[in-house]
């Protein structure tokens, strides 16, 4: 785990850093392409594999995300969750509270049509906690599937004020 600037607001518990991943609704992977970032949002599924955290995606087979994968096999990503703002008197002493959770890892496409099936239904459980859902060869065929398996990850809190 990286330590943060303002340790104060760092969560370092692991189950707590779970629970808030869980409450998240999307994820935003992060790549470098030649000299420009490329952040995309995307609808997510998290598992624990191996004692290790890992993320999965869902999304078109081709297009420039995709390329990314397949040329680098690392990425970035971030999620935010709980925001409130926190009015005060003066414009300076305004702030935002937010949970959020960011971290890198290697990502890789999954090709296995049954591996696919069975993480596009975690997708759809984090989402709608049903996870039986069935999927047409030719949907699973023409949908990438997308693994992140995270190798450092940090976790910061700002709470609202009472």
């Amino acid at each position: 785990m990286r330590e943060m600037r303002n340790a104060k607001r760092q969560i370092t518990d692991e189950k707590r850093i779970d629970e808030i991943i869980m409450s998240c609704d999307c994820c935003r992977l992060g790549f470098v392409d030649g000299d420009e970032a490329y952040i995309v949002p995307l609808n997510f599924a998290f598992v624990k594999e191996d004692g290790k955290r890992v993320f999965y995606f869902h999304g078109a087979s081709e297009g420039r995300k995709i390329d990314l994968i397949k040329a680098n096999g690392k990425a970035g990503f971030e999620m935010d969750t709980n925001h409130a703002l926190m009015p005060a008197d003066t414009a300076c002493n305004f702030s935002f509270a937010y949970q959020c959770v960011m971290g890198t890892g290697k990502i890789s496409l999954v090709e296995d049509r049954e591996k696919k099936a069975a993480y596009l239904n975690n997708i759809m459980k984090h989402y709608s906690d049903k996870n039986d859902w069935e999927f047409k060869d030719a949907v699973i065929d023409a949908t990438a599937v997308i693994r992140l398996e995270v190798s450092e990850i940090s976790c910061k809190e700002i709470p609202a004020m009472a």
